[in-house]
């Protein structure tokens, strides 16, 4: 049983494709960066200052799960929208 070629073994649909999944790491960067900030000055409104630790965990646990979230739906998308899912070969599959 042969592997097919993915599209991103061509090196121009590679190129596009990382290209437009940093583009979208970009914008999502700073989407969180102004989500943190919106949320570190809400909890300095609402509490005033408690502690730093609160600061600091909010702004980690935030900006973690949105830059984590948004690099796993990037690479899904990127997997998708080149055909790559197309090229896998199930092997458990009935073929004729």
């Amino acid at each position: 049983m042969t592997v097919p070629a993915s599209p991103l073994d061509d090196p121009v649909n590679s190129a596009h494709a990382w290209a437009r999944y940093k583009r979208i790491m970009g914008y999502m960067a700073w989407l969180t960066f102004a989500v943190v900030v919106a949320t570190l000055v809400v909890l300095f409104e609402e509490n005033g200052f408690v502690s730093i630790n609160l600061f600091i965990a909010a702004a980690l646990g935030i900006g973690g799960m949105m830059l984590l979230t948004a690099a796993l739906m990037g690479l899904v998308f990127l997997s998708s929208g080149t055909g790559h899912d197309a090229a896998v070969v199930n092997p458990l599959e009935d073929g004729d």
